[in-house]
């Protein structure tokens, strides 16, 4: 019997204003299921979290969702998920997430978002973990932040390692085939 893999999804409370971005999440979602692989994600029911939930759950797959108690009411938790935990605060949120998970997917988001990923990314960089990260690029999303990462490269606040800590994937097949590759 093979051990369950579970992916963390960090991704926007909202929807955004491009369509693109809840047609990935959707996506991501139904992949994730049909791979057999567990979403472990915020537990809300709105904007991209709700759509990559909500679509997973639909082809039957397994969920783990982590919510702050403060953000029950604001992000509508989901109560219909294979596994509900409710921590006390965000900190502790984005702790157990990334404990159980074996890959890190960020989906377009905001300040949030950037902030899960930057965690991440650090705790990659010192040594805390070698799971994989990846960014799902949809229409261009993170161009921006893959300069910013060359930005601060070049100007000497990180080495040229911090490339290799995560991929910018395109699209959603570019992503599914990374994760196969990372998953299996």
């Amino acid at each position: 019997m093979s051990q369950l893999r579970s992916v963390c999804v960090f991704c926007g409370s909202r929807a955004g204003l491009n369509p693109a971005f809840a047609r990935d999440a959707r996506e991501v979602g139904r992949t994730l299921a049909r791979e057999g692989w567990r979403l472990v994600y915020g537990a809300g029911d709105v904007g991209l979290m709700g759509e990559v939930a909500r679509a997973a759950l639909a082809e039957g797959g397994q969920t783990m969702g982590v919510i702050p108690t403060h953000l029950l009411a604001r992000e509508q938790g989901r109560r219909d998920l294979g596994q509900m935990v409710v921590t006390e605060n965000m900190h502790e949120r984005k702790k157990v997430m990334f404990m159980n998970s074996d890959a890190i997917v960020v989906l377009p988001g905001g300040a949030g978002s950037l902030d899960e990923f930057f965690e991440v990314l650090t705790w990659r960089q010192i040594g805390l973990h070698e799971k994989p990260i990846f960014l799902l690029d949809t229409d261009g999303y993170w161009k921006p932040l893959v300069a910013l990462m060359e930005a601060v490269i070049a100007q000497g606040f990180a080495e040229g390692a911090l490339r290799d800590y995560y991929v910018a994937a395109p699209d959603v097949a570019t992503l599914t085939s990374h994760l196969r590759a990372a998953l299996c």
